[in-house]
């Protein structure tokens, strides 16, 4: 036996390295599940092919490496932590990448033009419509806004209307709005990995 052959059937590879093999595999394959089933969700589907091409090449490797070791119950246990592990990766890739707009809505019964203004110098449209709520009148405004945008808004809404209701939901198309300027790539990388 040579010293490769001794290592590939060696405790150290069948109880460590090819467990670990399989978590990583299994996690990659499943963060690309996730991330291909929230862009379906989000209207994104240019990327969804390429995606689902290399997720089940990689989910093929981690099951046909379990198959050729089903005596070993550490493969099993990775391969179920890979795919808990690539749930968890997958969204947090895809909250930092944000994609998508939303449709904030905000109920008031304040004055909102000093909320408006301030949503306008963000190059953000902005809708108000006057309504009868439990309490009386109130004031709707509604705005489409980037995802990645919604925490900022949220804060220059807490910021001019502390106490306003507002909620927010995906919109699947969103078309001749007024919205503050398209990310670059690079824009996107910097978002899932903000140490560049």
């Amino acid at each position: 036996m040579h010293l490769s052959d001794e290592f590939l059937h060696g405790s150290i590879f069948n109880w460590l390295l090819l467990p670990l093999l399989i978590f990583v595999g299994r996690t990659c394959d499943v963060t690309l599940a996730t991330l291909r089933n929230i862009f379906l969700s989000r209207n994104i589907k240019k990327i969804v092919p390429l995606i689902g091409f290399f997720e089940v090449l990689l989910w093929l490797i981690a099951v046909s490496t379990i198959i050729k070791n089903l005596n070993n119950v550490m493969c099993y246990i990775a391969f179920a932590g890979g795919y808990s592990m690539g749930i968890f990766v997958g969204i947090k890739i895809e909250s930092r990448l944000a994609l998508g707009t939303q449709l904030l809505r905000i109920i008031t019964t304040r004055d909102c033009h000093p909320l408006m203004e301030a949503l306008n110098r963000e190059n953000l449209g902005v809708t108000e419509i006057d309504a009868l709520g439990a309490k009386g009148p109130v004031k709707i405004l509604l705005t489409v806004i980037k995802r990645k945008d919604a925490q900022h808004v949220i804060e220059l809404v807490n910021k001019y209307h502390p106490n306003a209701f507002f909620s927010m939901e995906d919109v699947r198309l969103a078309n001749q709005g007024i919205f503050p300027g398209g990310d670059s790539k690079l824009e996107y990388l910097k978002r899932i990995f903000p140490v560049f």
